[in-house]
């Protein structure tokens, strides 16, 4: 019998010109799955370049010894980078939210909301625990009470707040009084001392008094919060809001197009961004010298958080490689690494969780945005090292009371930290200020924010993208399950249709003349039935 070969899908007779076409095709598909490749991973192959160039810059820039000004100027590309990703968050976040929400059902964004929800909680709960357990372990404060502060060159921080006012201007921020001022400004409590009488000596008495003030920097959360229920709202409507959902669907399409410009820009930027780090660096090795068991700690909680608990949670739910997944979440990675701010990555996040592991689009646009403003996993590990390390610098033993405290503030403050870089310092602030420890040793934590801020960016923004993985694991399940259902009442519809066929040839001679008729055209009982 002739052997036959396919080529473009035809069986052709086996001969030697027939295998060289075939060979030659071969060779062609291996050349164009390279540049295939090649063109999917570029951007990615840039990103990760363009750190590791950055690093070899700003050493090669360090022995230049530059002015203040000029180490200015050299940071300016990196600067640019900050600015387009700070650009594009606004209008990002809520229009993500709004289309996002009304693409949802009412019960769909219940549930998926609950699920999420409890992901951010327990993750930042172990993530806290994982915290205080390798501070215990690994002791950084013991023996680090002799720092040099003043060879350290620290900054101060001012920490006046009260725990409580930290919290209430949490919920007051949820909703803001003014929508256009939350896209620049938040609700912050400040103090002023009030005369409310004389004592018996006749001396003045001062009562310290909260006051609300207005701080520069988006109140995303409101605005999260906003875009959310005025999503439903539109969802409620009916045929009345469809005409401004399809405006939000398209203005975050829009946006969506200016995120892939801007990603092209991501490499250039984020090169100076690292370069401009290093150069401005002052003595690395006396701090890592003075904190290097609180780096340690710090990072390696990290490690543990990201590359062990987080994989395991994704994995136990999905039952699929984690490390597949987050694969394709390397340039997100990367510019987190490079910008330390969550915020700044949700752009890139959102694009290669959709491109690149087949998020539903909303789910992705939904569970993203709110991620980056209430989950932070990896800031909750650094917090709650830092609470403990400075209880151990002041020779403070901690009791249980304290340490569970510890981690329900490290957890709860965490929602409203700000996705910005050196953001969580603040909030190291309020876990001291609710376990009654000093803050004028907060200004350590910031001399090596600058190096844990990265690794927490990652373990935050990993979070994240696992979750909306998880999410759109759950969601297909549901919908899969949905289809089941439908699929056996329709047959459960076609037998009963069968059996009154049956049931009438029996007794009506008219119908058994039609079904005769029908029993010629095969389509036609398809149809019907």
């Amino acid at each position: 019998m002739e052997k036959k070969t396919e080529v473009n899908g035809h069986a052709m007779p086996s001969s030697t010109s027939t295998d060289r076409i075939i060979e030659k095709s071969d060779k062609r598909s291996f050349k164009d799955k390279f540049m295939m490749f090649l063109s999917r991973n570029l951007l990615v192959i840039m990103t990760v370049s363009g750190v590791l160039v950055g690093v070899g810059l700003g050493m090669m820039v360090r022995n230049m010894n530059l002015t203040r000004a000029q180490m200015t100027y050299f940071a300016f590309p990196g600067e640019m980078l900050l600015r387009m990703l700070k650009m594009i968050i606004l209008p990002l976040v809520v229009c993500s939210l709004v289309s996002g929400a009304a693409s949802l059902d009412t019960r769909s964004l219940g549930k998926l909301g609950g699920i999420a929800v409890s992901y951010f909680l327990v993750t930042t709960l172990i993530a806290s625990g994982i915290g205080v357990a390798l501070a215990f372990i690994i002791k950084p404060g013991v023996g680090a009470g002799a720092l040099n502060t003043n060879n350290l060159v620290l900054e101060s921080v001012a920490t006046n707040k009260e725990t409580t006012d930290s919290f209430l201007d949490l919920a007051r921020n949820l909703f803001p009084a003014n929508l256009v001022a939350a896209a620049f400004r938040s609700y912050a409590t400040d103090y002023k001392m009030v005369a409310v009488g004389n004592d018996t000596n006749g001396t003045a008495v001062y009562q310290k008094v909260p006051v609300g003030t207005d701080t520069d920097g988006m109140n995303i959360l409101g605005l999260v919060l906003f875009a959310m229920v005025f999503g439903v709202a539109l969802r409620k409507l009916g045929d009345e809001g469809e005409e401004l959902i399809r405006f939000f669907n398209a203005f975050n399409e829009a946006t969506m197009v200016l995120v892939s410009w801007i990603m092209w820009y991501v490499p250039f930027g984020i090169m100076f961004l690292v370069g401009s780090k290093i150069v401005e660096m002052e003595d690395v090795v006396l701090l890592v010298t003075s904190l290097g068991k609180y780096i340690f700690a710090s990072i390696l909680g990290h490690i543990i958080h990201g590359g062990v608990v987080l994989p395991l949670i994704y994995f136990g739910f999905t039952r699929k490689n984690p490390f597949s997944f987050l694969s394709g979440l390397i340039t997100p990675f990367t510019t987190a690494f490079a910008t330390c701010s969550s915020s700044a990555t949700l752009p890139s996040m959102i694009k290669c969780v959709e491109e690149n592991n087949g998020v539903d689009k909303r789910i992705s646009r939904f569970i993203l945005p709110i991620g980056a403003t209430v989950n932070m996993d990896g800031a909750a590990i650094f917090q709650c090292i830092a609470a403990v390390f400075i209880a151990q610098l002041n020779n403070t033993d901690l009791n249980a009371g304290q340490i569970f405290t510890i981690l329900v503030t490290a957890t709860a403050s965490s929602v409203g930290a700000a996705g910005i870089p050196a953001g969580g310092i603040i909030t190291i602030a309020i876990i001291l200020e609710a376990i009654g420890l000093p803050t004028n040793d907060l200004s350590l934590m910031l001399a090596v924010d600058w190096i844990v801020d990265r690794t927490t960016t990652v373990v935050n923004v990993e979070g994240d993208a696992l979750g909306a993985g998880i999410l759109h694991h759950i969601n297909q399940q549901e919908m899969k399950k949905q289809q089941q259902q439908q699929e056996d009442e329709l047959a459960e519809v076609r037998v009963e249709a069968v059996a009154n066929i049956q049931g009438e040839e029996e007794t009506s001679s008219l119908v058994t003349h039609q079904t005769k008729a029908l029993a010629a055209t095969p389509e036609a009982i398809e149809s019907v039935l």
